[in-house]
C-alpha cells in the first residue's frame, strides 16, 4: 500500500509546510510542527481522501483508539481502516 503512505505522507507534508521527501517515518506530529489544530485538519483531509472514518478524538487525544504517535503509527492505522472498510464492504 505504498499509495496509501504516499497519500499520507502527502498530506502530512502539506499541513506542516514541509516537501514530502523531509516527512520521516518516525517523526511525530510535534517534530514536524503540527499543532493540534493542523491535527484536526490532516485527519479530516485523510479521512475525505480515503473516504474513511478515522476514530480520533480530538478533544481527548489520549483516549482515542487511533494512534498518532509517529507518521509510520498513522500510516500503519489508515491501512488498517482502510482494508476493514473494504472487507465489510466487498462482502466477498
Amino acid at each position: 500500500m505504498t499509495d496509501v503512505r504516499d497519500k499520507v505522507i502527502g498530506i502530512i507534508a502539506e499541513q506542516a509546510v514541509l516537501e514530502p521527501s523531509d516527512v520521516r517515518a518516525d517523526a511525530t506530529l510535534e517534530d514536524l510542527g503540527i499543532d493540534s489544530l493542523g491535527l484536526v485538519e490532516s485527519i479530516f483531509a485523510i479521512e475525505e481522501a480515503f473516504d474513511i472514518s478515522v476514530p480520533f478524538n480530538a478533544n481527548a487525544p489520549e483516549e482515542s483508539d487511533f494512534d498518532i504517535s509517529s507518521v509510520d503509527a498513522i500510516v500503519a492505522g489508515i491501512e488498517r481502516l482502510i482494508a476493514e472498510q473494504h472487507g465489510r464492504a466487498g462482502g466477498a
